[in-house]
């Protein structure tokens, strides 16, 4: 059973971030289908085969059901793998983890607005509005009321990593990038999310695929990325690979990268290029280079 995720652009669509981390977090099986936003046609237009959706994510269920709205996602993903822990057994967890996933969803137009979802960059100099003030200290009441609710403390919001912190996920991205003013608290809860090997594959694929979009930029001083600094990798033309076969497709290598003295072989230019993005994110990649069974 497969499922078929369409999602937007990785850099810059914070709604797929959340649907595609539902995925990955929690071993579900999916293919993906990437919208162009740089496209003329809208993504609405991109996706006229799939109505009645015209947003991403959407998902399509096995049997053909059109599910659009990340909220939805993952309650149908819920209910098809109760197993996987989406949402937290504990009822009294479950139910705050709901409460702030739904507001999530529905609230922070100031946020979103002033502060898009921008994972090429990092800025200093932003001077929040009072909007958006706002809207961070209503963060820190729910995230405070969910450690508070939860049992036992940890660095996500409800216990166990759920799909109330993958709703959250792209906040913390916006905070990290913006260089948002918030207690010491809700940085780690930040720094949770920037160090989360899933968070990190997706940023590196959105680092190496797709254009940068003028629309996203804002007209800040560029700082450096406040994650885990990734180990140094490039791409090569040349050289002898330690592998014959792509770690991720298990294909014959054609596109090489150098890390650290060392050359491996992937079977495209973006499975190369995600690798050399953050080489420690991708754990098919990092067990042939550490030489620990996958």
């Amino acid at each position: 059973m497969t499922y078929d995720l369409i999602l937007g652009d990785y850099a810059y669509s914070s709604w797929s971030l959340r649907a595609w981390l539902l995925f990955n977090r929690f071993g579900l099986p999916y293919r993906v289908r990437i919208l162009d936003f740089k496209a003329e046609a809208s993504v609405a237009e991109q996706m006229a085969d799939l109505a009645p959706a015209r947003t991403v994510p959407t998902l399509i269920t096995p049997e053909g059901a059109v599910v659009s709205e990340s909220l939805a996602i993952a309650e149908e993903l819920a209910s098809r793998h109760p197993e996987a822990g989406i949402w937290p057994t504990d009822p009294r967890a479950r139910a705050t983890a709901r409460t702030l996933a739904a507001e999530m969803h529905s609230g922070f137009a100031a946020l979103r607005g002033e502060c898009p979802m921008n994972l090429r960059r990092a800025y200093s100099g932003f001077a929040p509005s009072d909007a958006v003030h706002a809207d961070l200290a209503r963060l820190e009441v729910l995230w405070d009321h969910a450690r508070a609710t939860c049992a036992p403390p940890g660095p996500w919001l409800c216990g166990d990593y759920g799909a109330v912190d993958a709703f959250f996920a792209p906040v913390a991205a916006r905070i990290a990038g913006y260089g948002l003013p918030v207690s010491e608290a809700a940085r780690a809860y930040v720094a949770a999310h920037l160090g989360d090997p899933a968070f990190r594959r997706w940023r590196a694929m959105g680092l190496v695929r797709g254009a940068s979009l003028a629309r996203y930029a804002k007209p800040f001083d560029v700082t450096a990325w406040p994650g885990p600094a990734p180990r140094p990798a490039r791409a090569v033309e040349s050289g002898t690979p330690e592998n014959q076969a792509c770690p991720y497709s298990g294909d014959p290598v054609t596109d090489l990268m150098e890390g650290e003295g060392r050359i491996f072989g992937f079977c495209n230019p973006f499975c190369r290029d995600k690798t050399v993005a953050d080489p420690d994110a991708w754990p098919a990649f990092t067990a042939m280079r550490d030489g620990v069974a996958a």
